[in-house]
């Protein structure tokens, strides 16, 4: 009984500490499971913009199976929507039937955007399925829209991505911002999916120092409640020849940890970008990075500790770990290739080089190890391009040593 009285207490006095916290369940809000989809969105947007002007965060309360909810949300600037998980790496699962359960969003809306965010806001701890994407069958990809973009109207300044995880989604995260607006200080962490557009996180006009650290895309991110996708919808994705990760017009993005698998390409740094990328490993790809740049002064990218298994394409002789085009520089520091055959998607087995260079790019590799190549040679370079390497090794475990 004594156990019993001070447990009672305990939560007694949690919920009163988050009320004074600013914390309100959604369910307190009128969202809830047995509600149809819009009313539910009707509830959260209402709950939102109470909020915004004070700040405060809406508790996405787990319950079993989830919210139903419309899309065309809008995250106004001060709140955030947090919920009760980590990214989960295979899901979570129902006991009793197929499905994720928790903190989780059902989202079935193919005309709009889930959640647009404007400045200051966070989303973490959050999970978001599509249950009626197909994980089976190409023909029936639904082509939805991204789950979180950037508001398209406005500067959007300081947004945290933290801890999320998507279940069938087309795209994750667009924060493609246009001319005359742009967006700065924009984290993704702990985000966990697999876009069958090929594309998780895309950025552009992001002016000052965009980080997407610890992020992991996987088609088996289902598989705890029994939907690993099929090699044909994995296939699928490979053609759109979609880049799990998009920068462009950016002012040194940050992006560490990251992660993917079954995709055309790994990473596309755009010619009007530049920063750092360290401590990554993109699987089966047709092109682990392609790096370009537009002038000589700042389109430089600082590339360190990864690998890179290409192996996926439609021609060996254009599966490239690594593309290089434009004017800038490129140093490359600790990165292997070891490309070979994976049954979990239709493969050649094998890259054709370890890099290419097209343009008058300046490069240098230092302890990188290049395996798996049909080449003669690793490396293809363009008249013009520039290229020093140091303490490499080749397919044939030999030293190279190249300077020009």
């Amino acid at each position: 009984m004594k156990r019993t009285i001070i447990l009672m207490l305990a939560l007694i006095m949690m919920a009163v500490q988050a009320k004074a916290q600013g914390w309100v369940s959604v369910q307190a809000v009128g969202v809830l499971p047995d509600n149809t989809a819009e009313v539910n969105r009707q509830h959260l947007q209402a709950a939102i913009d109470k909020m915004s002007p004070l700040g405060g965060v809406l508790y996405v309360e787990p319950t079993q199976g989830g919210y139903p909810m419309e899309g065309g949300l809008i995250l106004r600037r001060n709140v955030t929507l947090l919920g009760a998980h980590g990214p989960t790496g295979r899901g979570t699962a129902l006991p009793d039937r197929s499905g994720p359960t928790g903190s989780l969003f059902l989202i079935t809306d193919r005309e709009h955007p889930f959640l647009t965010v404007e400045s200051a806001t966070q989303v973490r701890g959050i999970q978001f399925y599509y249950p009626e994407q197909t994980w089976q069958d190409e023909s029936r990809i639904i082509a939805y829209p991204p789950t979180i973009r950037v508001a398209p109207d406005q500067r959007v300044l300081g947004v945290t991505l933290s801890c999320l995880s998507f279940y069938g989604e087309y795209m994750a995260m667009d924060f493609r911002a246009e001319s005359p607006h742009y967006c700065e200080q924009i984290l993704f962490e702990h985000c966990y999916g697999y876009p069958l557009s090929g594309q998780f996180i895309a950025i552009n006009h992001c002016t000052d120092v965009p980080r997407i650290l610890h992020c992991h895309i996987n088609p088996a991110n289902m598989r705890e409640f029994g939907r690993t996708f099929h090699t044909k919808v994995i296939d699928a994705v490979v053609r759109k020849k979609a880049w799990s990760y998009w920068i462009d017009y950016t002012d040194n993005a940050v992006l560490m940890d990251i992660f993917t698998f079954g995709n055309y390409g790994g990473i596309y740094l755009g010619k009007e970008s530049y920063g750092q990328l360290t401590n990554f490993n993109f699987d089966c790809v047709t092109i682990g990075i392609y790096k370009t740049g537009s002038n000589w002064k700042n389109r430089n990218w600082q590339i360190a500790q990864g690998s890179i298994i290409a192996n996926i394409g439609e021609r060996i002789e254009d599966v490239h770990p690594i593309l290089i085009e434009g004017i800038g520089h490129t140093s490359i520091s600790n990165v292997e290739c070891f490309s070979g055959p994976n049954g979990a998607v239709t493969n050649l087995g094998a890259s054709w080089d370890y890099m290419t260079v097209r343009g008058g790019a300046t490069v240098f590799l230092s302890g990188c190890r290049m395996q798996g190549y049909k080449a003669d040679n690793p490396i293809n370079l363009s008249e013009g391009a520039r290229l020093r390497a140091v303490g490499c090794f080749d397919k044939d475990n030999n030293l190279l040593e190249l300077g020009n």
